[in-house]
């Protein structure tokens, strides 16, 4: 099953990180990728640019409205994503674990729906 790990962090702390701290985390997620490149677990992954640079369209009856900056005004952001292979919902969550830390301060584990090349066995057929 694939899924989805959605990480959270509040920009403005992210911002704030010395060299230091951001060398650490970049270790950890380094060690993390290797890990799952040897299992062949990840298929992608990436940082997102921060919430400022942000736009967000919305449907409105006949078309869309763009608006600047993220979807909701929360603290914490999504900052980043892996997209996982994994045979149980207990491993993804293991290795969703693998990223909380200081910055990172919740991490999102969602099943995708991986309906392309399903052919006549997508959805709603």
């Amino acid at each position: 099953m694939k899924y989805m790990v959605l990480m959270y962090a509040d920009p403005a702390a992210t911002e704030a990180m010395t060299a230091e701290q951001r060398a650490e985390v970049f270790q950890r997620h380094e060690a993390l990728h290797e890990d799952l490149a040897d299992t062949g677990e990840i298929l992608n992954g990436a940082g997102l640019a921060y919430p400022r640079d942000t736009a967000t369209l919305r449907w409105a009856g006949q078309g869309s409205v763009a608006a600047d900056g993220p979807l909701t005004d929360a603290a914490e952001q999504v900052t980043a994503y892996y997209v996982i292979e994994c045979a149980t919902p207990e491993r993804a969550r293991e290795i969703a674990e693998r990223v909380l830390d200081f910055h990172v301060v919740a991490v999102e584990v969602r099943p995708v729906h991986d309906w392309f090349g399903m052919g006549d066995e997508g959805p709603g057929r």
